[in-house]
């Protein structure tokens, strides 16, 4: 007799309709608070102040026939045929260590208010122990003295006379080569004075507002190369006649990175944010101190 075996084991159902699989939508990014926002973007802008940038300083050290001063009398002649009537030192400190002396002459006839104020601020504490604080391609800037006010009828005469010059120099290149000394007298990112209402005398009068700090005409820049940008914020009031390779020893000191183009950098910038505003104060500061650790006369004619 046949035995049958029986299989009780559950057949397999066929797959009837082919399975997907649809992937979840993706979740929307949380929610940040206005201050939590504001500290992310100001965090994001923040690296800029600690960033060394070895590379961009390398791009900023000048060339040995930029620096030469016969090199900058064949690129500019206005600089190289202007007279010079007084003489003047910078002795330069970098991180401490003494760098050399900058021997600059100076315009008194073709500069006369910017050559007297270059010499006062020579004498006694003026550039003493200050710092540079600007290095950029095509020229160093020195921070002046931010303790003397800002007297308009200073900064509208010395800027009379960069207007001269620029009128004088062939082309209206006045840097258009290394050696140049200048003292700033201008700030042309400054926005215009803005007009405000106040109460005076019991009576509302009408004064404009300066947005920003003006210069004061302390702050002086030696160019390393051709810098034309300087021409409608510098007036001459000098050359250097020894030391451009103490110039080019400042060129070379690397600056904080200059971070202005970041967008994170643009929006804590449009909000107001302070520390932005900061962070922006560094951008392009030399990495290492670089000091006038001693200056003065060397001759002056009467």
């Amino acid at each position: 007799m046949s035995q049958r075996i029986l299989n009780t084991a559950k057949p397999t159902p066929a797959p009837t309709q082919t399975q997907r699989h649809h992937p979840s939508p993706p979740q929307p990014p949380p929610k940040l608070g206005r201050r939590a926002a504001s500290a992310a973007i100001a965090i994001a802008a923040a690296p800029a102040l600690l960033s060394v940038s070895p590379a961009s300083s390398k791009a900023q050290e000048p060339e040995p026939e930029a620096v030469g001063v016969a090199g900058a009398a064949a690129a500019a002649p206005c600089l190289a045929e202007l007279p010079v009537t007084a003489t003047a030192f910078l002795d330069v400190s970098i991180g401490g260590e003494p760098a050399g002396r900058i021997t600059v002459g100076l315009f008194g006839d073709a500069a006369p208010a910017g050559a007297s104020r270059f010499l006062s601020l020579v004498t006694g504490v003026g550039y003493r122990r200050k710092e540079f604080v600007k290095i950029v391609p095509g020229y160093v800037q020195h921070g002046g003295v931010v303790s003397y006010p800002a007297v308009p009828a200073v900064t509208e005469r010395l800027a009379a006379e960069a207007d001269a010059l620029r009128a004088r120099c062939p082309g209206g290149a006045v840097h258009g080569a290394a050696g140049a000394v200048s003292i700033v007298v201008r700030d042309p990112s400054l926005p215009p004075p803005k007009p405000k209402l106040v109460a005076r005398g019991g009576k509302l009068e009408v004064e404009e507002e300066q947005v920003g700090v003006a210069p004061n005409g302390t702050e002086f820049v030696i160019t390393t190369g051709a810098a034309p940008e300087l021409d409608a914020s510098a007036v001459l009031v000098g050359r250097v006649l020894d030391g451009m390779d103490v110039v080019a020893k400042i060129a070379a000191v690397p600056t904080v990175r200059d971070n202005a183009a970041s967008p994170y950098f643009r929006v804590a910038k449009l909000i107001g944010d302070k520390r932005a505003v900061v962070a922006e104060r560094g951008f392009n500061r030399p990495y290492t101190k670089v000091v006038v650790s001693n200056c003065g006369v060397l001759s002056k004619t009467e």
